[in-house]
Protein backbone atom coordinates (compact mmCIF):
# COMPACT_ATOMS: atom_id res chain seq x y z
CA UNK A 1 0.00 0.00 0.00
CA UNK A 2 1.47 3.33 -1.00
CA UNK A 3 1.74 6.12 1.66
CA UNK A 4 1.20 9.66 0.28
CA UNK A 5 3.24 12.94 1.74
CA UNK A 6 0.06 15.04 2.80
CA UNK A 7 1.70 18.10 0.54
CA UNK A 8 1.75 15.90 -2.36
CA UNK A 9 -2.29 15.59 -1.76
CA UNK A 10 -4.79 18.00 -4.18
CA UNK A 11 -8.34 18.86 -2.32
CA UNK A 12 -11.46 19.50 -4.75
CA UNK A 13 -14.15 21.07 -1.87
CA UNK A 14 -17.35 20.04 -3.09
CA UNK A 15 -19.25 18.90 -0.14
CA UNK A 16 -22.64 20.08 0.39
CA UNK A 17 -23.29 22.34 3.74
CA UNK A 18 -25.88 19.43 4.59
CA UNK A 19 -22.91 17.35 5.09
CA UNK A 20 -21.56 19.44 7.74
CA UNK A 21 -22.67 17.82 11.00
CA UNK A 22 -20.94 14.11 9.65
CA UNK A 23 -17.49 16.12 9.09
CA UNK A 24 -18.03 17.22 12.88
CA UNK A 25 -18.76 13.85 13.98
CA UNK A 26 -15.52 12.08 12.28
CA UNK A 27 -13.49 14.97 14.10
CA UNK A 28 -15.26 14.05 17.39
CA UNK A 29 -14.19 10.68 17.13
CA UNK A 30 -10.35 11.03 16.27
CA UNK A 31 -9.38 11.13 19.81
CA UNK A 32 -10.94 7.52 20.91
CA UNK A 33 -9.61 5.96 17.47
CA UNK A 34 -5.89 7.48 18.13
CA UNK A 35 -6.26 5.80 21.47
CA UNK A 36 -7.56 2.85 20.60
CA UNK A 37 -4.02 2.47 18.13
CA UNK A 38 -1.52 3.87 20.61
CA UNK A 39 -2.88 2.83 24.09
CA UNK A 40 -2.13 -1.12 23.35
CA UNK A 41 1.28 -0.79 22.37
CA UNK A 42 4.30 -0.93 23.98
CA UNK A 43 6.68 2.20 25.25
CA UNK A 44 9.70 0.94 22.70
CA UNK A 45 6.99 0.52 19.76
CA UNK A 46 5.07 4.01 20.15
CA UNK A 47 8.44 5.61 19.93
CA UNK A 48 9.63 3.77 17.60
CA UNK A 49 11.33 5.98 15.00
CA UNK A 50 11.20 4.76 11.24
CA UNK A 51 14.26 6.35 10.27
CA UNK A 52 14.18 9.91 10.61
CA UNK A 53 10.43 10.19 10.19
CA UNK A 54 8.01 10.49 13.37
CA UNK A 55 7.16 7.91 16.01
CA UNK A 56 3.61 6.82 16.97
CA UNK A 57 3.58 9.21 19.53
CA UNK A 58 5.27 11.95 17.60
CA UNK A 59 2.45 11.83 15.12
CA UNK A 60 -0.23 11.99 18.18
CA UNK A 61 1.63 15.03 19.44
CA UNK A 62 1.59 16.53 16.47
CA UNK A 63 -2.25 15.80 16.28
CA UNK A 64 -2.21 17.92 19.14
CA UNK A 65 -0.15 20.55 18.38
CA UNK A 66 -2.00 21.43 15.05
CA UNK A 67 -5.10 21.81 16.78
CA UNK A 68 -3.87 25.65 17.64
CA UNK A 69 -3.61 26.00 13.88
CA UNK A 70 -7.13 24.63 13.34
CA UNK A 71 -8.48 26.51 16.23
CA UNK A 72 -6.80 29.81 14.68
CA UNK A 73 -8.16 29.15 11.68
CA UNK A 74 -12.16 29.59 13.41
CA UNK A 75 -10.93 32.71 14.87
CA UNK A 76 -9.86 34.21 11.36
CA UNK A 77 -13.47 32.82 9.53
CA UNK A 78 -15.24 34.31 12.74
CA UNK A 79 -12.84 37.65 12.17
CA UNK A 80 -14.23 37.77 8.64
CA UNK A 81 -10.64 37.20 7.21
CA UNK A 82 -9.66 37.20 3.48
CA UNK A 83 -7.28 34.81 4.34
CA UNK A 84 -6.52 31.91 6.56
CA UNK A 85 -3.86 31.83 9.12
CA UNK A 86 -0.75 29.32 7.89
CA UNK A 87 0.76 26.47 9.23
CA UNK A 88 4.29 26.09 10.32
CA UNK A 89 5.12 23.84 7.06
CA UNK A 90 8.48 22.93 8.99
CA UNK A 91 6.00 21.60 12.18
CA UNK A 92 8.71 23.19 13.96
CA UNK A 93 6.49 22.40 17.37
CA UNK A 94 5.97 19.18 16.59
CA UNK A 95 10.23 18.73 16.40
CA UNK A 96 10.72 20.98 19.55
CA UNK A 97 8.39 19.13 21.41
CA UNK A 98 10.40 15.68 22.05
CA UNK A 99 7.09 14.03 22.26
CA UNK A 100 9.27 10.71 22.59
CA UNK A 101 10.16 11.63 26.14
CA UNK A 102 7.10 12.11 27.52
CA UNK A 103 3.81 10.27 28.67
CA UNK A 104 1.78 9.27 25.94
CA UNK A 105 -1.56 9.26 27.85
CA UNK A 106 -1.15 13.10 28.60
CA UNK A 107 -0.54 13.37 24.66
CA UNK A 108 -3.86 11.72 24.43
CA UNK A 109 -5.79 13.64 26.92
CA UNK A 110 -4.08 16.98 25.37
CA UNK A 111 -5.12 16.28 22.34
CA UNK A 112 -8.76 15.10 23.59
CA UNK A 113 -9.59 18.04 25.46
CA UNK A 114 -8.34 20.51 22.79
CA UNK A 115 -10.34 18.25 20.20
CA UNK A 116 -13.35 18.88 22.48
CA UNK A 117 -12.93 22.27 22.47
CA UNK A 118 -12.96 22.52 18.58
CA UNK A 119 -15.85 20.12 18.13
CA UNK A 120 -17.54 22.48 20.85
CA UNK A 121 -17.41 25.48 18.48
CA UNK A 122 -17.90 23.79 15.25
CA UNK A 123 -21.13 23.32 16.85
CA UNK A 124 -22.06 26.26 17.25
CA UNK A 125 -22.59 27.82 14.09
CA UNK A 126 -25.35 27.87 11.45
CA UNK A 127 -25.60 27.08 7.70
CA UNK A 128 -24.85 30.86 6.62
CA UNK A 129 -21.63 30.75 8.93
CA UNK A 130 -20.48 27.61 7.46
CA UNK A 131 -20.79 28.59 4.03
CA UNK A 132 -17.97 31.78 5.00
CA UNK A 133 -14.55 31.11 3.06
CA UNK A 134 -11.73 32.50 3.27
CA UNK A 135 -8.19 32.02 1.04
CA UNK A 136 -6.40 28.92 2.02
CA UNK A 137 -2.55 30.09 1.99
CA UNK A 138 -1.02 27.06 0.87
CA UNK A 139 -3.75 25.47 -1.61
CA UNK A 140 -4.14 28.93 -2.98
CA UNK A 141 -7.64 28.47 -3.28
CA UNK A 142 -11.17 29.38 -0.90
CA UNK A 143 -11.96 27.19 1.69
CA UNK A 144 -15.16 27.33 3.52
CA UNK A 145 -15.78 26.82 7.33
CA UNK A 146 -17.01 23.19 5.91
CA UNK A 147 -13.98 22.64 4.10
CA UNK A 148 -11.86 23.29 6.82
CA UNK A 149 -13.63 21.12 9.14
CA UNK A 150 -13.00 18.53 6.15
CA UNK A 151 -9.38 19.30 5.84
CA UNK A 152 -8.67 18.85 9.27
CA UNK A 153 -10.48 15.64 9.24
CA UNK A 154 -8.66 13.91 6.43
CA UNK A 155 -5.24 15.62 8.08
CA UNK A 156 -6.25 13.52 11.21
CA UNK A 157 -7.38 10.13 8.92
CA UNK A 158 -3.77 11.10 7.17
CA UNK A 159 -2.06 10.37 10.66
CA UNK A 160 -4.14 7.55 11.84
CA UNK A 161 -3.19 5.93 8.68
CA UNK A 162 0.42 6.66 9.16
CA UNK A 163 -0.07 5.32 12.46
CA UNK A 164 -1.73 2.25 11.11
CA UNK A 165 1.38 1.94 8.85
CA UNK A 166 3.70 1.89 11.99
CA UNK A 167 2.07 -0.55 13.47
CA UNK A 168 2.48 -2.87 10.68
CA UNK A 169 5.77 -2.32 10.34
CA UNK A 170 6.35 -3.10 14.09
CA UNK A 171 4.73 -6.65 13.41
CA UNK A 172 1.76 -6.25 16.33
Amino acid sequence: MAFYRWFDRDFDFAIPVWMYPNVVERLRGTPARLEELARPLAKNVVTARDGKRWSIQEHAGHLWDVEALWDARLDDFEAGRDALTPADLENTRTYQADYNLRDLESILAGFRAARQKLVGRLEGYDDTFVARSALHPRLNQPMRVLDSAFFAAEHDDHHLARISELIRKSGR
